[in-house]
């Protein structure tokens, strides 16, 4: 059994996507063998490393309106994708066939396996898409505007895409349209990858969601729907669910919002990180840490990365509260952590971070602590090896909080305890 843990603190009309952990008990996936630490965090590595690479070639740095309507769905957590990620159930499809998809701020794609898998397709829970079976399913043409707008190539009059991930994952098909649900919200002649030869750390999800502000993301081709509003909910435990909501229901009391400054680089939505509190006590981290690298929100990285700097900065002031306590083995990231055995409560110090216009987030607990075991339970946060690399806020941090991405106003907003 795992210690509680306590934080020191010194200051007083919807279709709803539920999230649940992937291997939770709220899940309905069969059991299978569940990603270790080192795995996950491996994974999310190269992950990082891969948005390096992009964002540092982007910006040439040398390294040697329509109706208002809401829809929501339950969103959970799912380690499919073999980094954390969370995952949604969508119809696809006429009749409408049930899919399980990690959903990814990252990504502009979505993309499910397809029959017939010409040369390669991974073993998924879900019975594999077949669009022969779908009445609305169509190949978009390859003269039209979205093929040549990603330029994925052609094979004769159809359209094909292919993604390539950090980590050496990959799908490949055609480029395609066809009815999308979000119970009870039907999308008609939604475009989406149809993998035939897909590969890599994806579990056995059927595919992926992409919720980027590219144009042929989901947030993208329903902007007259959604408005390019939407927010979730991830939850701190495996047995407990979130969820996923497009429209401006996405809106809560309480919420925080920082704006999206304007960058080139559309994968990405980007965030302006001010500062770092521990125990109420700010860190003296100069400003241009944070302003020399530039930071993203990212639902599809697991641990935060921060300049190396202001994580040093962080990890010293932390470590300086946990002396009571046993330090453990690092692990290949994650270098501050702790062995609670023994131990049936613990006081950790409370951790904040701040971003523009004067935005500050008290982080849960699990979202301060990333727990393998009672015996190494580690600081959720690394450094980037180089303080021109881009800072990422992952999704440990993001927990238990509304997460609210309001495009058309140019803003991210946070509010707490919502799930």
């Amino acid at each position: 059994m795992q210690p509680k843990l306590n934080v020191e603190r010194h200051r007083s009309v919807k279709s709803r996507l539920k999230i649940v952990d992937r291997h939770g008990p709220c899940s309905t996936l069969p059991s299978v063998e569940k990603l270790s630490l080192e795995q996950i965090l491996s994974t999310d590595q190269s992950r990082v490393d891969a948005i390096h690479r992009q964002t540092s070639a982007v910006s040439g740095k040398d390294k040697t309106s329509g109706p208002l309507t809401t829809s929501q769905i339950t969103a959970q957590y799912g380690g499919s994708y073999g980094v954390g990620n969370y995952i949604v159930s969508v119809g696809i499809g006429t009749p409408s066939k049930t899919l399980t998809l990690v959903f990814d701020t990252g990504s502009d794609i979505t993309w499910v396996q397809c029959e017939p898998c010409q040369k390669h397709c991974y073993m998924q829970q879900d019975p594999i898409f077949d669009p022969s079976q779908s009445s609305t399913f169509a190949n978009v043409s390859c003269n039209s505007t979205q093929c040549t707008d990603i330029s994925f190539g052609c094979s004769g009059s159809s359209c094909l895409y292919g993604v390539k991930y950090g980590d050496g994952s990959f799908t490949v098909g055609y480029y395609a349209e066809d009815t999308l649900t979000l119970t009870p919200d039907v999308i008609q002649n939604f475009r989406f990858g149809c993998g035939q030869n897909n590969s890599g750390t994806f579990g056995e999800i059927a595919g992926l969601l992409g919720l980027s502000p590219s144009s042929e993301s989901f947030v993208s081709q329903t902007s007259e729907k959604y408005q390019r509003v939407f927010a979730y909910c991830l939850p701190a435990l495996s047995s407990s669910t979130g969820y996923l909501n497009f429209g401006s229901s996405s809106n809560m009391p309480n919420t925080n919002r920082t704006p999206i400054p304007q960058h080139s680089d559309p994968p990405y939505y980007y965030i302006t990180m001010t500062g770092l509190t521990v125990a109420d006590q700010p860190l003296q981290i100069t400003s241009t840490v944070f302003s020399n690298a530039g930071m993203i929100i990212d639902s599809g990285t697991v641990i935060t990365r921060l300049p190396p700097d202001a994580y040093q900065a962080l990890r010293s002031a932390f470590g300086q509260h946990m002396t009571q306590y046993k330090m453990a083995p690092s692990t290949t990231l994650l270098d501050t952590c702790y062995d609670f055995t023994g131990y049936d409560n613990v006081t950790i110090p409370s951790v904040s971070v701040q971003f523009l216009n004067n935005v500050s987030l008290d982080l849960d607990p699990n979202g301060i602590f990333y727990v393998f075991d009672i015996s190494q339970v580690c600081l959720a946060f690394a450094g980037n090896t180089d303080p021109r690399d881009l800072g990422i806020y992952g999704n440990v941090q993001q927990r238990t909080f509304n997460v609210i991405y309001d495009v058309p106003n140019g803003e991210i907003g946070f509010s707490p305890e919502a799930c």
